[in-house]
């Protein structure tokens, strides 16, 4: 999955393609606002349609948006660029080779991983996972983890430990206390 920087840098990378630095510099202006409201919407003073990703990640793809933006017009500015070339774009450059590596790399890395999940799960009876929590789910699990001097995936795996499965298929954990 490319991080928000990536999404960022390669939509602003073909959007930028032969536009000129007026054109640029609206776009940094654009980028400013939806920069504002989605942050706004992330507080709760605005709505999200439903189709819409998750409202953290859309905040933090406008920022780094933004930021990318910015990154061009300054380039064209300094180098006196009268339209926005990628491939002139060293450093845009740079990153966009970066992230075909990642993406060519990817389906590589994930068999290796899934034959190791495989290995693991005949070796042994337990289950390794990478869980991503929204940034509010990670906070809550990060404060209990700080109160209680366990680690989060520790915090993660005790409630793992006590999930109740219901008749009707609802998942659930009774209230405990994590400890040691």
């Amino acid at each position: 999955m490319w991080s928000a920087q990536d999404v960022a840098r390669d939509r602003v990378r073909r959007q930028a393609n032969g536009l000129d630095v007026a054109a640029v510099a609206e776009r940094v202006a654009e980028a400013a606002v939806r920069e504002r409201e989605t942050a706004e919407q992330l507080r709760g003073n605005g709505s999200f349609y439903a189709f819409e990703m998750d409202r953290e990640r859309l905040a933090v793809i406008w920022l780094a948006q933004h930021a990318e933006w910015q990154r061009v017009r300054d380039l064209m500015t300094a180098t006196g660029w009268s339209v926005y070339e990628p491939e002139q774009d060293a450093q845009g450059s740079v990153w966009a080779r970066e992230r075909e590596e990642r993406l060519a790399g990817a389906p590589a890395a994930q068999a290796a991983s899934g034959a190791r999940g495989r290995k693991e799960a005949e070796g042994a009876d337990e289950l390794r996972a990478e869980v991503r929590l929204s940034a509010a789910s990670g906070r809550l699990v990060q404060t209990v983890a700080g109160r209680t001097g366990l680690r989060p995936s520790e915090v993660l795996a005790q409630l793992a430990e006590r999930i109740v499965v219901g008749e009707d298929g609802t998942v659930s954990v009774p209230p405990f206390t994590p400890s040691w």
